[in-house]
C-alpha cells in the first residue's frame, strides 16, 4: 500500500496484518496497481513518473519518467501490459512491465483518470476526470497500438469505472450524487441505477460481487454484480475510497487515517492495520 505522505509502499500481510518491510520510492505515491501478481506499478502523479516494483524480491526494479500527471493503472491479463492513465497529457499509455518501458499511447480526449479492462483484454474503459462527462472507450486488442473507439455521456458526472471479470453489466460510479449506473459495456446502453452513499464510489468485483466503497461515509456495500441487489454492509474507516481484490481478499486504505482493511470475500472485516500517516492505495500480489 501506498505511504502517500513518506515516500515509500508498505508491504503488509494481508493474512495477519504484520508490516513486513517498507520500500523506499519516489516521493508522493499515489496509486498501486498488480501486474500478474508479480509486479507492481505505484504512480507518482507529481513527479510524473512510475515505479516498477517486484513483488518477488521486494525492490524497485525501475523507474519510468517522462510522464506529466500520472493516475491509475490497469493491467493486462497476460502479464506483461499495463495501461497507465495520463491526465496531464489526456493519453492512455501502455507500459510493457517486462521490458520495462512505454510502448504505445493514445489521446481520449480528456483529463484520463480511473481506468478499467475487460476480462478478454481487449476494451478499456476510462474516466475524463474526477467528475467526468464522458467517458472513453479504447480497444486494446493490440496493446502496443491502443486507438480510441468511442465517447460515452455518462447520466452524471462519473468517477470511477470498473469492467467485471465475468459476464456482468459495467459500473460506472457517480461524482457528484449517491448512484451508480449499471452498463451493457459491449452496446454502451445503461441497464438500470443502483443507490449509492457519498460520491465518490470505487468499485471491485469477486465471486459474482461487487464491492463498493465510499471514503466520505466510510462504508464499504457489497452488491450482486448483475442486478445490483445490496447483500451487505460493512462500516471501514473515513477516508477508505479505494478498493481491490485478488484471490478472494478486498483490500481498502484510508486515505484520512492510513489504516488497511482487509475483508474475506463476502465483506467480512478480518484486519484493520494501521500503517501510515496517509494512504491512498493498495494492491495484492504473490510475494517471495
Amino acid at each position: 500500500m501506498t505511504a502517500d505522505t513518506q515516500a515509500h509502499v508498505a508491504v503488509v500481510d494481508p493474512a495477519d496484518g504484520r508490516i513486513l518491510c517498507r520500500l523506499e520510492t519516489l516521493p508522493g505515491p499515489r496509486s498501486i496497481e498488480s501486474v500478474g501478481g508479480t509486479v507492481a506499478v505505484v504512480a507518482h502523479t507529481a513527479a510524473g513518473a512510475l515505479s516498477l516494483v517486484d513483488a518477488r524480491t521486494l525492490s524497485v526494479r525501475r523507474v519510468l519518467r517522462g510522464f506529466r500527471e500520472p493516475r491509475y493503472t490497469a493491467a493486462h491479463p497476460g502479464g506483461r501490459y499495463a495501461f497507465v492513465t495520463d491526465s496531464g497529457r489526456g493519453e492512455v499509455v501502455t507500459v510493457d512491465v517486462v521490458r520495462g518501458g512505454v510502448v504505445g499511447r493514445v489521446a481520449v480526449g480528456g483529463a484520463s483518470r480511473h481506468i478499467s479492462l475487460d476480462r478478454r483484454g481487449r476494451r478499456l474503459w476510462v474516466a475524463l476526470g474526477t467528475k467526468a462527462e464522458r467517458l472513453a472507450v479504447v480497444d486494446v486488442v493490440r496493446p502496443e497500438r491502443p486507438r480510441l473507439v468511442v465517447r460515452l455521456a455518462p447520466p452524471f458526472l462519473a468517477h470511477d469505472v470498473a469492467l467485471p471479470p465475468a459476464r456482468s453489466p459495467a459500473w460506472v460510479t457517480s461524482g457528484d450524487r449517491g448512484t451508480i449506473a449499471l452498463y451493457d459495456a459491449a452496446r454502451g446502453r445503461i441497464l438500470r441505477r443502483v443507490p449509492a452513499d457519498a460520491p465518490p464510489q470505487h468499485v471491485t468485483f469477486h465471486g459474482g460481487r461487487a464491492f463498493v466503497a465510499s471514503g466520505d461515509d466510510g462504508l464499504l456495500r457489497v452488491h450482486d454484480a448483475v442486478d445490483g441487489r445490496l447483500l451487505r454492509t460493512t462500516r471501514v474507516p473515513r477516508g477508505s475510497y479505494n478498493v481491490q481484490q485478488a484471490w478472494g481478499t478486498i483490500v481498502t486504505p484510508s486515505l484520512a487515517q492510513g489504516t488497511l482493511c482487509v475483508l474475506d470475500a463476502a465483506g467480512r472485516l478480518r484486519e484493520r492495520v494501521q500503517v501510515a500517516p496517509s494512504s491512498h492505495d493498495a494492491c495484492l500480489v504473490l510475494g517471495p
